[in-house]
Order: structure tokens, then C-alpha cells, then sequence
């Protein structure tokens, strides 16, 4: 909503520094600890990923956690909604089962526990730009542009266009993709160009 970058927030609530304190490394950390929780990664997986002491570790997760107390309850409510229903759902309705949660073996109950977590949110921006990239389909068939929809690589689309078509290209993904589904916050869609998508990216 104040349109700040959550990676650079999660880093300043992280090293306890203000945002514009925020360097490189600092965001570079914060963006892998965003993601693993995301992924219901603990200390082990973490200390591997930053390749720093499982201590260490354990210290940013607890960090992490005192300054989301949402996400601790998002990741103990997952679990118990697994557990209770057999099965967790996308915001769009599907379901995947997680019926592993009860498995006598540690470490298959373990990794479902991760699926369990990250199933509803990767499932669902899954969903969020396949709901896009049809939409998008329809509005450029609609609009008689000569552009293309060439490649979907994870939240990000690749379009091939002539010149004078990147405004009209522009304005139409990017309204697409920022209203494929409402959320509590915006979704925001940054773009770029180039003579082929090297110069994009």
C-alpha cells in the first residue's frame, strides 16, 4: 500500500535499520528469507542457503518471526487446517492433499509440512498469471495488435511487438496483470524493453 519494497523492508526489520540504511547484501538476505519461509524452510536449509551457522540461522528466523507474527500464524494455521481437512486449497479452489502430514516417518511428515505451507501461495500466483496471461490473450486478439505472447517464466511474461505497438502493449499487460485478482494490497507490475530480451532484462 505505501508501495515499499518488501525485501528491502524485511531487511531493515531484520538488521534493525531503516530502509534507506538497506545495502545490497542486506536486501540479498532478506529476499532468500522471504522466499524460504515462504517455502517452509528451518534453520538447516537457511544456514545452507546463506552459508552461515545453523545458530545464526535460527537468530534471523526468530527475527523474522518477531517482526511477522502473521506469517508464524499463517505457517501453525497451514498446518492445523492440513491436518484437520486432509487437504490445503489455492484462493481460486484447488486442493492438494496432504494427507503425508500424518505419516509415521519424520521426514516424509516434514517435507509436507514445507508442500503444506508453500502449496496455497505458489499455487495460487500460479493461478494469478495463468488468470492474466488469458486475459491479456483476449485483449490483444480484441485490439487487432500484431503483438505476441512468447514465453511465462514464473511471475514474469515476454511479449514480442513491433515499435509502434510498446505503449499499447504496455498499458494493456500491465492493466491485465495488476487486476488478474484483487487482493487486500495492489499488486504492482514493473516492466522494461529491448531488441530482444537480454536488453529487457
Amino acid at each position: 500500500n505505501n508501495n515499499i519494497d518488501i525485501h528491502t523492508r524485511t531487511a531493515a526489520l531484520i538488521y534493525g535499520i531503516s530502509n534507506d540504511d538497506v545495502q545490497f547484501d542486506h536486501r540479498r538476505v532478506a529476499k532468500i528469507i522471504n522466499y524460504s519461509i515462504a517455502y517452509g524452510a528451518g534453520p538447516y536449509r537457511i544456514s545452507e542457503e546463506l552459508k552461515i551457522p545453523i545458530k545464526d540461522a535460527s537468530k534471523i528466523i526468530n527475527n523474522y518471526f518477531d517482526r511477522y507474527p502473521g506469517i508464524k500464524n499463517y505457517i501453525e494455521d497451514i498446518i492445523k487446517y492440513g491436518l484437520d481437512k486432509g487437504y490445503v486449497k489455492t484462493i481460486l479452489g484447488r486442493r492438494r492433499n496432504t494427507m503425508n502430514l500424518r505419516s509415521s516417518n519424520r521426514n516424509i511428515q516434514e517435507a509436507e509440512k514445507r508442500a503444506t505451507i508453500n502449496m496455497p501461495i505458489q499455487g495460487t500466483a500460479s493461478e494469478l498469471i495463468k488468470v492474466a496471461m488469458i486475459s491479456i490473450g483476449k485483449k490483444i486478439r480484441q485490439s487487432n495488435l500484431k503483438c505476441k505472447m512468447i514465453l511465462q517464466v514464473h511471475d514474469e511474461l515476454l511479449f514480442e511487438a513491433p515499435k509502434n505497438e510498446k505503449n499499447d502493449v504496455i498499458n494493456l499487460v500491465t492493466n491485465a496483470m495488476e487486476n488478474a485478482m484483487k487482493f487486500k494490497v495492489p499488486l504492482k507490475v514493473d516492466y522494461s524493453f529491448g531488441q530482444n530480451w537480454y536488453e529487457a532484462h
